[in-house]
């Protein structure tokens, strides 16, 4: 807009001398401006953020340019240009265009006086108008201006000092903020105004006497920036849906407003944003919780920065709007104090949960360690298991009987069905030694012996590992409340069969096994009735201290009287065992200790009197094709049993004897028998 000299024709002077009205009207339009100050688009930044273009200068000695300010080519808007004086100590800012706008109005001003044949004492000044302050957030910026004066010493001479600048259209996208400035003029009577962008004084009555100063004074206000596109001071704001100018001058993040002094428009970064929005990604997001004087949020709260804001929710536990500082418990005192008592409760729980849990697994450990763990460890043939997963096994739902070693139950690990044996008893040989017998059993090998799978050694007793034999022992076979019902063939069979793994044990293993406790209980059979023999070698796991020395491992209706006697173990006494099961296997009666009329005393006395002993012999099996063989295994049975150690036969001996027979049986059924 422009800012113009207006006259006046004597009919609207009220009859005032023209000269005078001339004069007062110069005065007020080149008064002093001291505080002139003109809006435009700049920003207040803080410095870590660019405010200006890339490669551009930013300052004029301690005057902060921010774009669209700028001194070099390139750094500004047209319009905005900033030249910096550093002829001053301190270098100043000036609009680059002021001086010679200043200069083209005095110089209209002295035509029009001449014209006028003023003969006055009157001094024309060109100042550039002085940046004070440049505010991008606000889009307004301040300048200084030069003192005007008209002075007379008398009533017909004036002494005129004036500085004016024109304001207008040709001063590019500047307006002149009609409500943040303030003409003052001193003296008589006088009548200033600001009307629009003009400087005018419609009345002054002619008995004015003038005094030696008049002013324009502004206060510390500001100009609205206007621009359009090209910054002409026409431009407006985009409609709402409508693309932009290619030169618009809004950035991202960043809104637009239209001048309210003028046409034009300015940029402001949106709320919760600083930053000059002249210049790309120039308006930044405020991190709110970094400036907690002009955001709040009560030491309750939890200041959590987001783009466009922040949130301030309650501390865990509260209720409330921290912004407000309005945090309160959740949880009333009483009820606090109760849930803490139970708070308490629930953690001396857990603590001592966990004291117990410590404690058992240096238990476990100790067992572990005593257990002969350390060598077990390099076993290969040998596994490890848990009591973790042995738990789930040793339920009373499982028990499937009860030997020498201890409680026997059925269950399934790995996939696999396996028979869990857990001592109850006695006490177990501890660390090397009960290790060392493991490893001996585990690297037993036969079809006809029962595989030792693994060990835990976790617990107090060490708990083996079987295969599991689904048709039992052969003893329930033969005496259970379900007997099966077996041919002399099977029976031969499981006889000659058992006989070649008590051979495997006593002579073809590193070391020699003893089993100690031969019975047909120990004897298991697979789903096709062939035997494997188990619970060798639990003699040697069981320890001997002084309360035990003497004492018998074995059931007593099987095991060798000498053996009884002595309390020396040797490859006799299982054959003394193993002639008992063949009398079983013949007869299906079950041997009993006692006395007298036992079944092996039976059998004695009727090979001493050299009686036939058909009638002991299983009414099912009895027929006469199959005496043979009978009388046969009688006498083998017979030979185990004799009380004078030195005259019972090896079980090598025993085991080809049955072997012949049961080859001999099978090849006359074959030739009885053809396909």
């Amino acid at each position: 807009m422009d800012m113009a000299m207006t006259t006046t024709t004597p009919s609207q002077s009220h009859s005032q001398p023209l000269p005078v009205i001339l004069l007062l009207l110069f005065l007020l339009l080149s008064a002093a401006i001291p505080h002139l100050i003109l809006e435009a688009a700049a920003a207040e930044q803080d410095e870590q953020q660019a405010i200006t273009l890339a490669d551009c200068p930013n300052k004029c000695g301690n005057m902060s340019i921010p774009y669209p300010f700028g001194m070099k080519p390139g750094c500004f808007r047209q319009g905005f240009q900033v030249t910096c004086n550093y002829s001053f100590d301190h270098p100043r800012a000036y609009l680059a265009n002021s001086e010679q706008r200043t200069q083209q109005f005095y110089d209209s001003v002295k035509v029009e006086w001449y014209r006028q044949d003023w003969d006055r004492n009157i001094t024309l000044d060109s100042t550039a108008l002085e940046l004070i302050d440049i505010s991008v957030e606000k889009g307004e910026a301040r300048v200084y201006g030069a003192v005007s004066s008209v002075c007379n010493s008398n009533s017909t001479d004036y002494i005129s000092k004036c500085h004016q600048v024109w304001l207008g259209e040709e001063m590019g996208p500047f307006l002149l903020s009609a409500t943040r400035n303030v003409l003052i003029g001193v003296g008589w009577r006088v009548h200033p105004m600001i009307n629009s962008n003009r400087w005018l004084l419609p009345n002054v009555s002619n008995d004015f006497t003038i005094s030696c100063l008049s002013e324009v004074r502004g206060l510390p206000e500001f100009l609205k920036f206007a621009t359009n596109g090209s910054c002409s001071g026409q431009g407006s704001c985009p409609a709402k849906g409508k693309q932009p100018p290619p030169d618009y001058a809004c950035s991202g993040n960043s809104s637009c407003a239209n001048a309210t002094s003028g046409q034009g428009y300015v940029c402001k970064c949106w709320d919760d944003y600083e930053g000059n929005p002249y210049i790309t990604n120039g308006c930044q997001d405020i991190d709110e919780c970094k400036l907690r004087d002009s955001y709040p949020c009560s030491s309750d709260g939890v200041c959590k920065n987001k783009l466009g804001g922040y949130d301030c929710p309650c501390k865990p536990g509260m209720k409330g709007d921290g912004k407000t500082g309005n945090c309160t418990d959740k949880v009333p005192l009483a009820e606090r104090v109760i849930l803490g008592g139970i708070g308490g409760i629930f953690f001396m729980a857990v603590l001592s949960f966990l004291i117990l849990l410590r404690k058992e697994k240096r238990k476990t450990r100790e067992f572990y360690e005593k257990n002969g763990g350390r060598t077990l460890e390099e076993a290969k043939f040998i596994k490890l298991f848990k009591k973790e997963k042995l738990k789930p096994i040793l339920k009373s739902s499982n028990f499937i009987g009860k030997g020498g070693f201890g409680e026997v139950y059925k269950g399934i690990l790995d996939n696999e069905q396996v028979a869990v044996k857990k001592p109850i008893s006695g006490s177990v040989l501890e660390n090397e030694q009960f290790a060392n017998e493991v490893i001996i059993q585990s690297q037993v090998i036969h079809k006809n012996i029962v595989r030792l799978i693994g060990c835990c050694l976790e617990v107090d007793l060490p708990i083996l590992v079987y295969e599991f034999l689904s048709n039992g022992s052969l003893d329930d076979i033969l005496h259970g409340n379900n007997k099966v019902p077996l041919n002399l063939g099977v029976r031969l069979s499981i006889a000659t069969e058992s006989a070649d793994g008590l051979v495997y044990m006593h002579s073809k293993t590193n070391t020699k096994i003893l089993h100690g406790d031969v019975k047909p209980a120990n004897i298991l059979l697979d789903d096709k009735f062939v035997p494997k023999i188990s619970d060798f070698g639990m003699s040697r796991l069981i320890a001997r201290d002084k309360q035990h020395t003497g004492s018998i491992i074995g059931d007593m209706s099987y095991v060798d009287p000498v053996y009884l006697q002595t309390g020396l173990l040797t490859e006799k006494s299982d054959v003394y065992s193993f002639g008992v099961v063949i009398l079983e296997l013949i007869s299906r009666k079950k041997a009993t200790h006692s006395d007298g009329g036992s079944l092996v005393n039976n059998f004695l006395e009727a090979y001493k009197k050299e009686k036939e002993a058909t009638q002991l012999f299983d009414k099912e099996i009895a027929v006469t094709e199959d005496l043979e063989i009978l009388g046969s295994l009688a006498g083998i049975a017979v030979e185990c049993l004799n009380l004078d150690v030195d005259q019972r036969p090896w079980m090598t001996d025993v085991a080809e004897r049955l072997l012949k027979m049961d080859r001999s049986r099978k090849s006359q059924f074959a030739l009885h028998n053809p396909v």
